[in-house]
This record gives C-alpha cells, sequence and structure tokens, in this order.
C-alpha cells in the first residue's frame, strides 16, 4: 500500500487536495471549483486518493463527500519512521563511539 501513497503524493494537485479537505469534507464540487482542469479529472485525482487510502468517501444522495483517512497517514509515518529511527542510531552509535575513542585516549595519556 505504501507505493500507491507515495504515488499518490507525487502529484503536486493531489496534495492540493488533500489540502483542501484537511480539516473537514467537502463534496467534489466544492474541490472541483478549486481548480483549473476538468471535473473529470478531478474526480480521477480523488480516485486515485481513494485507492491509496488517504481519502475516504461519503454519499449522501447524488453527492460524494470526501475527508482525510488519517489512517493512512499513519501508514506513511511509520514507513518514513523506519528509515528516521535507522538514522538517529546510527547517530548514536556515532556519538558513542567517538565518546569512547576519548575516554580511552584520556584515560591512555594520564588527564
Amino acid at each position: 500500500m505504501i507505493g500507491k501513497i507515495l504515488h499518490a503524493l507525487a502529484e503536486p494537485r493531489r496534495r492540493d487536495i488533500l489540502s483542501l479537505i484537511q480539516n473537514g469534507e467537502l463534496p467534489s464540487s466544492d474541490i472541483a471549483s478549486h481548480f483549473n482542469i476538468t471535473a473529470p479529472a478531478v474526480s480521477q485525482h480523488l480516485k486515485v486518493l481513494e485507492e491509496s487510502g488517504l481519502v475516504v468517501i461519503r454519499k449522501e444522495g447524488t453527492k460524494r463527500y470526501y475527508r482525510i483517512r488519517r489512517e493512512g497517514f499513519s501508514e506513511l509515518k511509520q514507513y518514513i519512521d523506519r528509515y528516521w529511527d535507522d538514522s538517529l542510531l546510527l547517530l548514536k552509535q556515532a556519538a558513542e563511539d567517538e565518546e569512547r575513542r576519548n575516554r580511552i585516549s584520556d584515560e591512555s595519556t594520564g588527564q
């Protein structure tokens, strides 16, 4: 699923759509009104966002309301944290190694 999420976020208009619905749901017509592209093109972007798990749809009559699916971003955060955590661990190990070398050096020179 992470591949679909990354693909969805790679397109700037889809990121703009996510910003629009960040604090609440909007009907597709309101979302489309913010863009200078056709309504079918906006619908295609919304479909990609839905398939990636980043948005959910609520149907009411003939209208479709879109809102953020926070769990989709949680999966993305976990994916990114794996790399971030590894980097922090390597940094911690490097700092500890440096401290150990300095301590051994100080002990050998009698300081």
